[in-house]
């Protein structure tokens, strides 16, 4: 299929909807959807929320929905952080953030980009955070892409123009992916930028980020990247303690660990598209720190 990049910058800016329009003790919550998802994907998620904490003010975005989700990650972080800026600046007492598989890297972006945020809990719901290295999911608007010499496409400025490519981690060519990548090494600060100060305020500002994923997910490869874990040089997985990431603490995960605030999670049995469905997970790891 043909892709028109501009087309898909023609963009019509909706702001957040506002689901429940109710006083509540508990903190709003606002919900960011995945790759090609529309808004109303997570209208499970928000309906049993309200039924577990009734009252509870949730905001979900009809931004970047549908096709418009393959814009660049940057120019997503930016539309989605402002709402959510202008969202926090009517609770003074927080909200929580939560967001589904695509979704989970740019609520990452935007706590980074966005440091002065009033975020308390962030929850990324099998999210790429790591990055990506498959691409099941990729044949629905890139037919013929295998995953070996996707690269070639991605690592190059007009890629660069897509989502899936500004987190496309390739761990056979990271002198590419530094040189052309234009989000994921950013904010994982392993390039410096003169954001990469406030990029680690904005996360070690949180009371607790949650990452939820597990091995039957499917899509996000390895699925390890829900938990910031990737591949090596080997394509062999090498866990979040043991990536500099974590061990030169570049934007603030070592010191949440270290300080009871990071929390993962290990589900097995859930597909990619079915977390957000999941009553159980959702009961079980979502709901209970939304407090």
């Amino acid at each position: 299929m043909h892709i028109n990049m501009h087309s898909l910058y023609k963009l019509i800016f909706i702001p957040f909807i506002f689901i429940f329009l109710t006083c509540s003790a508990y903190k709003p919550v606002i919900l960011i959807h995945g790759i090609m998802a529309q808004s109303g994907s997570l209208d499970l998620l928000a309906k049993r929320i309200n039924e577990v904490h009734p009252g509870t003010s949730i905001y979900v975005s009809n931004r970047f929905d549908g096709w418009s989700s393959l814009v660049s990650m940057r120019h997503q972080v930016k539309a989605f952080g402002s709402d959510l800026m202008n969202i926090t600046s009517q609770h003074p007492e927080g909200i929580h953030l939560i967001g589904f598989s695509q979704g989970g890297l740019i609520g990452r972006g935007i706590l980074e980009t966005f440091p002065k945020h009033n975020v308390k809990t962030f929850i990324s719901l099998s999210a790429p955070q790591a990055g990506q290295y498959g691409t099941k999911f990729l044949h629905l608007f890139f037919p013929s892409l295998w995953k070996k010499t996707a690269y070639e496409l991605f690592y190059s400025e007009v890629g660069q123009y897509t989502s899936v490519a500004n987190y496309w981690n390739d761990p056979y060519h990271q002198s590419l992916y530094l040189r052309y990548s234009a989000f994921l090494p950013y904010i994982n600060n392993e390039i410096s930028s003169p954001e990469s100060e406030s990029q680690s305020e904005g996360m070690l500002s949180l009371d607790r980020l949650v990452l939820v994923g597990g091995p039957d997910d499917g899509v996000i490869t390895p699925w390890q990247s829900s938990h910031f874990g990737y591949y090596n040089f080997s394509e062999e997985v090498v866990e979040m303690q043991k990536r500099d990431i974590y061990t030169k603490d570049l934007f603030g995960l070592k010191t949440l660990h270290e300080s009871g605030r990071l929390i993962t999670i290990v589900c097995s049995g859930v597909q990619h598209f079915d977390w957000h469905l999941n009553i159980s997970v959702i009961d079980n790891h979502i709901i209970p720190y939304l407090d």
